[in-house]
């Protein structure tokens, strides 16, 4: 009898969490299933009173304004985020996970606080720096081309090393020690050792990095000028603005909804390694 109860009790408990995370889980893809539907409806039904969750009126006149906007304008935004966001993706990776690899496994002098001093910069807001990058990026040329979106989060990610160094640091020294007694140096213990125990946390910080550099409206409204280097956020924000008339959402929501199809198919194909990261990474 006891154990039946148990058992009642375990399916109960059981039944109310799956209730409670679908409801949650419902509340958080409503916003996306809400963008896709008005993105297929009629510009005047957008707004119609009551608001019509469920409806058949379906048209394509949207995607097709966004496709036709600036002779094709959309392919050249594709292709320009896709470039910003892949680079400063594996840029970062790589850097990231060299300067992690020697803070949690190397030994030199000032490491201690090479690192602390590091791990400060957490706590400068971006948009302290904004001006003074600003200045030397326009005095060295950088100024509307892709190298101020690419090259500071490439050269310095405070949170990338911070992340995989709680990782490295739980790979047990034995491993590296017996590496080194077979003849490996350094960079043969990073690139044989280190990078595939690493590779959960190499992908979850993939993602969080290209989901940022994809979405980055705000730098790239900033240095780039050129209608040639524009990007998807930007392309979106032209939309807006192009019609003195009044806000086209259709045509809104149907370029939102092509720019969350790359991050939608990246994050599904990497999800098992992203939930893993997520998981494992600084459990010591």
């Amino acid at each position: 009898m006891r154990s039946l109860r148990r058992k009642q009790k375990n399916i109960i408990k059981i039944t109310i969490i799956t209730l409670i995370l679908m409801v949650f889980a419902i509340g958080c893809l409503f916003p996306f299933y809400w963008m896709i539907l008005n993105s297929f409806k009629q510009p005047l039904d957008i707004f119609k009173v009551p608001v019509d969750i469920f409806t058949f009126d379906l048209t394509f006149d949207s995607y097709m304004a966004v496709f036709t906007y600036g002779d094709g304008l959309i392919w050249r935004a594709y292709l320009n985020s896709i470039i910003i966001a892949t680079t400063s993706t594996f840029g970062t990776l790589f850097t990231s996970s060299l300067a992690a690899f020697a803070f949690a496994k190397l030994k030199f002098k000032g490491k201690n606080a090479i690192y602390s001093l590091f791990i400060a910069c957490l706590m400068i807001p971006g948009q302290v720096t904004i001006l003074p990058l600003f200045v030397i990026f326009a005095n060295i040329g950088w100024i509307n081309t892709f190298l101020p979106l690419i090259i500071p989060g490439v050269m310095i990610n405070t949170y990338g090393v911070f992340m995989l160094r709680s990782f490295i640091v739980s790979i047990p020294n034995e491993l590296l020690e017996a590496a080194e007694v077979d003849g490996c140096g350094y960079f043969r213990k990073y690139f044989q050792i280190i990078l595939p125990l690493l590779k959960p946390s190499l992908v979850t910080l993939g993602l969080f990095t290209f989901i940022g550099s994809w979405n980055n409206y705000f730098g790239q409204l900033i240095y780039l000028t050129d209608q040639e280097l524009i990007t998807l956020p930007l392309l979106i924000a032209g939309l807006k603005e192009t019609h003195m008339t009044g806000i086209e959402w259709g045509r809104i929501m149907a370029a939102s909804t092509l720019s969350i199809i790359p991050i939608a198919i990246v994050y599904l194909k990497c999800q098992k390694y992203f939930v893993q990261g997520i998981a494992t990474t600084g459990i010591k």
